[in-house]
This record gives structure tokens, sequence and C-alpha cells, in this order.
């Protein structure tokens, strides 16, 4: 049927020029005439007049605080319930109680974008491009850590900057603790990062400043009392340019099998560069979530490749941890007290680390220079990766940490305190 026809099917008549057509044109838009909006009170009844707010029993209200908690009531009826919660006490009490339960319901959630995420971006990336000078694997991580901690950072007011945090760790199977500020840790990750940077022939963020001992703690010590003031925001920009030239010096010199294996001494010990640098990724980490927990805010644990480095740098160290323990008396000696020799096979435990990051590594029990053995295996432990960190930064204890035990309890207990004793200021 065409739109001209009548209902009775036949064509409807054109309409005469003083008539108006049958479908009314749109309307202009008085925005669209150039003349001023008329006033509101001009309008008279036309004018939207406000709803009358609702007027309900005390049992209805009563009813509805369960709604309105979830934020399911309409915009009268909360008008209404909070209207009322202000005059009756007990309505109050209840309706607090709701909203704190609801609270339990919906749990805090990072605001943070994925840690793989960056990874993924910056794959995708260099696999368009591939980077002239490329970061070594075992920086990646390092340059990862770093870039989430300065995040957390970036919009931290003076309150934060000088929120009280507690640095723990585990000393002679004790666990210990230190109390510093937000500021305090970032200057403590300063002054560590040096040991580094110092190695690399780069310039020591302690400039003046002498430590008794070349000593993580003892550095960390030697720039608190150096200062003048409690550190405050001012530590930052230091610290990340620091943490750029890092990464560059490291990438600039190749990340061969010669830069990764430059010795950075510690002052008790020395790691070579690579693993000073997961190292350091570990420790930024650690203390990035003792910075988010000081302030209440989630932080999440690093992506699963940059995990499972940190993990294998934990339990290629524990052999050495386990032998110095036994030579100062703080662990069981080998049955009989026969040493392996080096390159042959002993006693193992298998330590499986569950989760993102996870992986499987046997670690010998005899001696640190022994080959682990799937066939001389006399204990079993499994530990999820974030909690295995954990232990080995001093925030679990041996005891809380196992998931699963299985085999020589000795042995187990040895590992675990081994693990735990990783940890330093």
């Amino acid at each position: 049927m065409s739109c001209r026809d009548g209902d009775d099917g036949r064509p409807a008549p054109e309409p005469t020029p003083d008539q108006p057509p049958r479908i009314p044109l749109p309307r202009a838009s008085v925005e669209d005439t150039g003349h001023p909006l008329p006033a509101l009170a001009d309008l008279g009844d036309q004018a939207p007049r406000p709803a009358a707010p609702l007027v309900l029993e005390h049992r209805v209200l009563k009813a509805l605080l369960g709604a309105w908690a979830l934020a399911a009531c309409s915009p009268e009826e909360t008008a209404a319930v909070e209207e009322h919660l202000g005059d009756c006490g007990s309505c109050a009490d209840e309706a607090r109680r709701l909203r704190e339960a609801v609270g339990l319901l919906h749990p805090a959630e990072s605001l943070d974008l994925d840690p793989a995420l960056r990874a993924r971006v910056l794959e995708g990336c260099l696999k368009r491009r591939p980077p002239r000078i490329p970061v070594p694997e075992w920086a990646r991580p390092y340059d990862a850590e770093t870039a989430r901690l300065d995040a957390l950072l970036q919009d931290f007011g003076d309150a934060e900057w000088h929120a009280p945090v507690r640095l723990r760790w585990f000393e002679k199977d004790e666990p210990t603790s230190r109390r510093t500020t937000v500021a305090g840790v970032i200057a403590h990750l300063l002054t560590v990062d040096g040991l580094v940077a110092v190695a690399l022939g780069l310039e020591d963020p302690m400039g003046d400043v002498a430590a008794d001992r070349p000593t993580p703690a003892a550095r960390t010590d030697a720039y608190w009392r150096a200062s003048h003031f409690p550190p405050t925001r001012a530590v930052r920009a230091p610290w990340r340019e620091q943490t750029h030239a890092l990464v560059r010096t490291v990438s600039f010199t190749g990340g061969g099998g010669g830069t990764g294996g430059l010795a950075v001494p510690y002052g008790d010990f020395e790691l070579p560069l690579r693993d000073a640098m997961l190292d350091r990724a570990f420790e930024c980490w650690v203390h990035a979530e003792d910075i988010a927990e000081a302030v209440d805010y989630p932080y999440e644990p690093p992506s699963g490749s940059n995990l499972h480095q940190m993990v294998g740098l934990a339990a290629r160290l524990l052999p050495t941890v386990l032998s110095a323990r036994r030579r100062a008396g703080l662990a069981a000696p080998p049955p009989g007290r026969h040493l392996v020799p080096a390159g042959e096979p002993g006693r193992s435990l298998r330590l499986e680390i569950e989760g993102s990051g996870g992986g499987e590594w046997l670690i010998p029990l005899d001696s640190p220079a022994a080959v682990g053995s799937a066939e001389h295996e006399v204990a079993h432990v499994a530990l999820d990766g974030t909690e295995f960190c954990r232990l080995a930064a001093g925030h679990v204890s041996p005891a809380e940490a196992a998931a699963g035990q299985v085999g020589d309890r000795t042995a187990i207990r040895d590992v675990l305190l081994a693990a735990a004793s990783l940890s330093r200021m």
C-alpha cells in the first residue's frame, strides 16, 4: 500500500495550500532560532515539579534497609530511607551493619593493570620492531618491578610518603623488623641498588656518606643517619634515575656472559650481576608490597615469567645457604658426616612451586657442589610461588609456609629455614 493511500484503499486527496500536511513536520528547536530561552518562571504549569517525598511507615522503611545497602532502591525510596536514618538510631545501626556486610561481598580490587600486561604489550611491540639494544632477559624483572613501584608512588601525597612501614626479615631463625616510612623504604632501595651501580662503574648514591661495612643494612643505616630530616618524596627522583641507569648500562654492555658474570659484592657475600639484578627485582617487589600495605592499597605479584626467575634464583642459592648454616651449627649435618664429591648426585629435596611462575627444582642437601638427583630424593615440599617468595623475604615463618610435606622431616625443616634465612634488611 502506498503511503498516499487512504484507509479505504483509494488514493488520498492532495492537500491544498491552506491545509496542513497529514504528517506534521518536525518542530525547530528554540536553540536554533537565535532567541533567548524562556525563564523557568514564565513556563507556569509547564515547569517540572519536584516529586513529592515518599511518606512510609517505620516497618516499611526498615524492610527497605537491605535493598538500600545494596543500592537497589529507587531514588524516592533512597531519599526516604536516608532521611529516616537521621532520626532513627536503631535503623542507622542496622544500616551500618548491612553496609559493612555488603563490603565483605565485594573485596577490594586493585586499580592497577595486570602485571603481565606490560610484558605482553612490550612483546607485541618488539615483534613488530626489535630493539637495537635489547634489555637482557635477566634484567627484565628489575625493569618491570621498578616501573610498577614507580607507578604506585606517582600519586602519593605527603601523608603517604610519611606513612609508617615495618621492614621484616629473619635473622638467626628469629623474625626481626625495623620501623621506617615509605620514603625511608625508597632510600633503602636506593642505597642497596647502589651496590650494583658501583660494580658497573656508576656513581654511588651514598656520595660522601661512609658506611661502617659495605653491607645493605650498614649502607642503609648510614644513609638514614646522614639525613638531617627523615627522607621525603625527594628521594623518588634519584632512585628512579638510578634504576633507569642500571637498565641502560647492562643493556649497552651487551648482557653477555662476561657482563652477566660480573661480581657484585654485598659485603658478606657476592653475586654475579645477572643474579644481583634478579635479587634487586625481588626486593623491589617485596618492599612495594610493604608500601602498598602501609597505605592500604592492593598490589599484585609479578608476572609469571618474572616470578619464575625470582624463584629460580632462590632455589639456586639454597644449597650454598644450607652449607653455611651447617658450618654455623644451624642445620643438621649430613648422615654419617659424608660430603658428596663435587658434580656427583646426592640426597636431594624436590621443591615444587605451584601457581604462576611455578616449576620444580631438585635441591642438593649434602654439598653445594653436588647435583640434585631424582633417584636420591628424600623429601618433597610443595609451595605456592608467591608464598615461597614471601618465605624467602622473611614475611612468612617456615612453619606457616609449607603447603605439602613428604619425606625426611629434618631435611624439610633445614630447607625451609634456609629459605627464610635468605631474607635480610
